[in-house]
């Protein structure tokens, strides 16, 4: 039950952060077009955000393994991500909102590595791909709460920044919560079983190649914006109708995260090269389906999103010992990031040219993934047979 309340008190973070976040995110774009930028601009800011708050998660891992320093850096992490959200309210202009959305993601980058460390150790007595799948439900809860709470505000008449004033409680009382914890579990370590066959010295080969089919998932996944775009472009959807759709991917993200960490602890890495195969449907039912296929195509999407919050970060605890954990999360993080803002722009390019070649490309990469774990987990099969 101390594991289990450790999981959870992480979790209700976790809720509560993306309430914040998410909430805030929800209205990013009216709130800087209100403040005088532009669609360009608004943008760029979006993604060098993104950018910023993938690729210093390495950053974050490395310091994290040499200093040992868990509960600060996540603490810190915490407070720059969610604190600078209720600052939004007091922004004069868009350039100082633009670095505090900044700062937001600049936040997230810093406690992401840290955290999953962290949780990767308590998971490890109970099951660790149930462990992050509780941990993605309760995230995505929060994600689905804090738009309708934004909404809520704004529909009775509190405006953009009465909006991100009130959302300054969801972020106090997770970093009450966060605070609790660090003094409930001051050595979260401390609840890792041992594995022995987990080398200390350097992150093995078979590392590698998962960071690579990683990496060919989010370059091939084709982002929420883009859909959302593609639906507004093509007034195969109304307006009111969209934020309606997300929300179904996010509910199906949640539910799936659940049931594929419980199908992962019991099957392996066949799991997610059976999710791989299944989520290369997605973009032909979105991008060129009608509107009810579009619909089953993001509850498709939202099940691969289910998977790359649980069985993806809960495999790298498999496969990197306690001592270089936050680095294995921070490579993780960093080279998926990278890879999705790539493949995004790719998208987003191929797009204006051709919509067949957007599908190929997403398609392909989501095969390509499952391929090249399928050939891991072969090459895995065929080295345990012959040293038997």
């Amino acid at each position: 039950m101390t594991v289990w309340r450790f999981v959870v008190l992480l979790g209700l973070v976790s809720f509560l952060g993306d309430t914040t976040y998410e909430g805030a995110r929800s209205i990013l774009g009216p709130y800087l077009a209100l403040l005088g930028a532009g669609a360009s601009v608004v943008g760029i800011i979006s993604g060098l955000g993104e950018l910023i708050g993938y690729a210093f998660r390495l950053v974050s891992g490395l310091v994290t393994d040499r200093t040992k320093a868990y509960w600060p850096i996540t603490i810190l992490g915490y407070c720059v991500n969610l604190f600078a959200v209720p600052a939004l309210a007091l922004a004069k202009s868009w350039e100082w909102a633009a670095l505090l959305i900044i700062l937001e993601r600049l936040g997230k980058a810093i406690r992401v590595t840290p955290r999953d460390a962290m949780l990767s150790h308590a998971a490890s007595e109970t099951s660790r791909g149930w462990a992050f799948g509780i941990h993605e439900a309760m995230d995505q809860i929060g994600a689905v709460l804090g738009p309708v709470l934004v909404s809520l505000v704004i529909s009775f008449g509190g405006g953009y920044r009465s909006a991100f004033g009130v959302l300054l409680i969801p972020a106090s009382i997770a970093i009450s919560l966060l605070l609790i914890s660090r003094r409930e579990y001051p050595r979260p370590g401390t609840l890792e079983i041992p594995l022995p066959q987990l080398s200390k010295r350097a992150l093995e080969k078979g590392f590698w190649v998962y960071i690579l089919a990683a990496s060919s998932i989010g370059a091939g996944y084709a982002d929420f914006p883009l859909i959302a775009y593609h639906l507004k472009h093509t007034d195969q959807t109304p307006d009111r109708w969209i934020p309606i759709i997300y929300a179904i991917a996010m509910g199906t993200d949640g539910l799936s995260a659940l049931l594929l960490g419980k199908l992962f602890d019991r099957y392996g890495m066949k799991i997610l090269v059976a999710v791989c195969f299944i989520t290369a449907l997605f973009p032909p039912m979105v991008f060129l389906g009608g509107e009810g296929m579009v619909i089953f195509g993001m509850i498709i999407w939202g099940v691969g999103m289910g998977a790359q919050e649980s069985i993806l970060r809960a495999q790298i605890a498999n496969m990197v010992s306690p001592e270089k954990r936050a680095t294995g999360y921070g490579i993780f993080h960093t080279s998926f990031g990278i890879s999705w803002f790539a493949g995004s722009a790719a998208m987003g390019l191929l797009y204006e040219v051709s919509l067949l070649g957007l599908v190929g490309l997403s398609m392909i990469l989501q095969i390509l993934a499952g391929a090249v774990i399928l050939f891991g987990l072969s090459r895995s099969s065929h080295v345990q047979s012959r040293s038997l």
